[in-house]
């Protein structure tokens, strides 16, 4: 067995992209379009009260505290189920999100679907998934968050995420749109699109990603003033730069754990949103978001 061959199974240092964060004004609309709409679940244990409400998708979660809508720059890339379930679960929230930005548009290996706020959700069907995607065969979770970035910014993040965080990182062109695509664990990316139309405003939003290897990252940021926010399981960084001159490329806080923090890995429950007291079937209550 050839080096390369085996060099194809390494993860790199990223392990999991467990949350995306949003701040919304409106936890009733939140509540229609995220449970309701897409078949998610509320967390039942975590952030139960009014100012902040964290939705489980699979292993991961969106998080969603109160404050003026946020727009993420880009899309979120997440498996919640077959098609005609969730175009039924879509319908039946319409009535109730009307007059806000939601909406959905089929197509082929997806339904692209738009919050009440404005960000966008690509909802990958799992029967048309190409199996050579680091998803397939993925139960339910998200498989990726990308961001559009300004062009000539690819090559220079990718080179970023190698150095800070020894991540395992491609340079593609997709469409005619280059791409920096950091693989996260065995599932999940965050891709940087490369387009004219990248917005350069930031208004906070955020991901959080575990390390495995939490020190080296934090003193190859600190060394370059870019980090703050820290803990003693976790660390922030929002300035993504060039490695050679230290140039801003793009903005996305990221909130950087370590394995040892005491939320990793814990146990999300996960609904099954086809189960109701009309086709109630013992044991069918709940998923498993498998990785």
């Amino acid at each position: 067995m050839l080096r390369s061959d085996y060099a194809k199974q390494d993860v790199g240092n990223l392990v999991l992209l467990e949350h995306v964060n949003l701040t919304i004004p409106d936890q009733r609309l939140a509540t229609a379009f995220y449970v309701t709409a897409l078949g998610l679940t509320r967390d039942p244990y975590m952030m139960t009260g009014v100012t902040n409400m964290w939705i489980n998708v699979g292993r991961s979660q969106i998080h969603l505290p109160h404050g003026d809508a946020q727009l993420l720059r880009g899309r979120v890339g997440v498996i919640v189920g077959e098609r005609d379930a969730l175009v039924a679960r879509l319908s039946a929230a319409r009535a109730t999100l009307d007059g806000t930005a939601f909406g959905w548009t089929e197509h082929q290996d997806r339904v692209e679907v738009t919050c009440p706020w404005g960000n966008r959700y690509d909802c990958l069907l799992p029967h048309a998934l190409d199996a050579g995607a680091p998803w397939a065969g993925l139960d339910l979770g998200i498989a990726y968050v990308q961001l559009q970035i300004p062009p000539g910014c690819a090559h220079r993040i990718a080179a970023f995420y190698q150095q800070a965080f020894n991540a395992s990182v491609d340079v593609r062109d997709v469409d005619g749109s280059r791409q920096a695509v950091v693989a996260v664990g065995t599932r999940q990316q965050i891709i940087f699109a490369e387009s004219p139309h990248a917005d350069a405003q930031y208004d906070g939003h955020h991901i959080q990603v575990y390390v495995s290897n939490f020190s080296q990252p934090h003193d190859w940021l600190s060394e370059r003033g870019l980090v703050y926010g820290r803990e003693p399981y976790q660390y922030r960084f929002a300035d993504i730069v060039d490695v050679e001159t230290g140039d801003v490329c793009f903005k996305l806080e990221h909130e950087v754990r370590s394995l040892r923090h005491p939320l990793y890995a814990r146990p999300l429950v996960n609904r099954n949103p086809d189960q109701s007291n009309q086709n109630y079937k013992a044991g069918g209550d709940s998923r498993y978001g498998l990785f």
